[in-house]
């Protein structure tokens, strides 16, 4: 299966948009506008906005939060972090080292002061 990558996003071609519509509602997800699109893509922003529509049309919902949301329950497209998320559950499976997080000194000092200054603001202002 091929695939498509936009920053932080992937996507699946061969289950129902073409690769060019699919290419867009990555950067839809992704945050970026028609006209960012257009210029990556050297196109007009007019021609985006039609293959979006068409990818809309084609996934049967009428908003852009509606398209990748749609997309993701289908599977077409997935942020990357799963992606990253998978190879480390895999890399733990298998049974290599740990991967352990080495804390700067002080650190858990900190998180606990900003807790307890917290609360006390809190109890100032009831």
């Amino acid at each position: 299966m091929e695939f498509v990558t936009c920053g932080s996003w992937r996507g699946s071609l061969g289950n129902g948009l073409a690769e060019r519509e699919l290419s867009c509602l990555l950067a839809v997800a992704a945050g970026h506008t028609d006209k960012e699109i257009a210029l990556r893509d050297g196109l007009s922003p007019r021609s985006i906005k039609g293959r979006i529509e068409s990818a809309m049309f084609k996934l049967g919902v009428y908003k852009r939060p509606a398209l990748v949301a749609e997309a993701m329950r289908r599977g077409l497209i997935s942020p990357m972090i799963l992606v990253l998320c998978a190879i480390l559950v895999g890399h733990s499976v298998a049974g290599a080292d740990e991967i352990t997080r080495v804390r700067r000194p002080g650190e858990r000092k900190l998180v606990e002061l900003r807790i307890h200054r917290r609360a006390e603001s809190a109890w100032t202002m009831a």
